[in-house]
């Protein structure tokens, strides 16, 4: 099997280092100022569309992102990582937060149709609303079988064979091309981009587009009505013994 084409998305969140802090009006979380970055599983889907690409099974890799101007920057990223062109589904900025799985499903619905591509592969899901929803959404909408939070794939006679990560522990599937696939953590080690890739990424194409443009209604189906820090730990108690650590469960109701 060789010559197919993928299709990678590729979200700007905030960077999982960040101290994340409530909005004032308790309506979200705060971004100005604040660093972001690639979603990590989403590294970890180019990644392995670069890998394929370097064992001959893709041809050609496309990477899109939905969001603010400022997605120009995780795309060029991933062209430095190994994508050889960008699409930019561009969304005015404050408005990005808002953007919700079903309506970048229906985004990633219309890119399927324009670039005719044979494998989707996306992030599990992205660290700024842990939704975990859009390949999922994605695969029914296109009537395609899904391989969601795999750790190893593997690429033969025009399918694929999948290793999930699932609560029991590990399951294999095998699914038939076109399909769409998540990556979880494990399923490689994204490089770094190297500085001649990152000279080289500002040369390559990144087509811009809109919502509209795609016949997509962004508007969103669910309303955040409040956000909060969680509840501050108590700090622990050391105890002598097992006798007393007994007694201590007790007092408290746990015993």
């Amino acid at each position: 099997m060789s010559g197919l084409r993928v299709l990678v998305g590729c979200k700007r969140v905030i960077d999982y280092a960040v101290k994340i802090r409530v909005r004032p009006d308790s309506l979200g979380v705060v971004t100005d100022g604040v660093k972001h970055s690639m979603n990590p599983f989403d590294e970890n889907a180019i990644e392995e569309a670069v890998r394929m690409k370097q064992k001959k099974v893709v041809k050609e890799i496309v990477v899109a992102s939905c969001g603010p101007s400022q997605s120009q920057e995780t795309i060029r990223t991933a062209l430095a990582m190994g994508a050889d062109r960008g699409i930019h589904v561009e969304v005015p900025a404050g408005t990005d937060a808002n953007l919700q799985p079903l309506a970048v499903a229906k985004i990633f619905s219309k890119l399927v149709e324009k670039e005719k591509p044979d494998l989707v592969i996306l992030g599990k899901q992205a660290i700024d609303d842990d939704a975990n929803q859009t390949t999922q959404l994605l695969a029914g909408m296109l009537d395609w079988p899904q391989g969601t939070m795999a750790s190893v794939v593997n690429a033969s006679d025009g399918s694929l064979t999948i290793t999930r990560e699932i609560d029991g522990g590990l399951e294999d599937i095998s699914v038939s091309l076109p399909a769409v696939i998540s990556a979880d953590l494990r399923l490689n080690e994204p490089r770094y981009a190297t500085l001649p890739n990152i000279m080289k990424a500002k040369k390559k194409k990144i087509e811009k587009m809109t919502p509209d443009k795609l016949g997509v209604d962004i508007t969103p189906r669910l309303k955040i009505l409040n956000v909060v820090d969680p509840p501050v730990r108590q700090a622990g108690d050391k105890v002598p013994d097992v006798t007393t650590l007994v007694e201590k469960l007790k007092e408290k109701g746990h015993l």
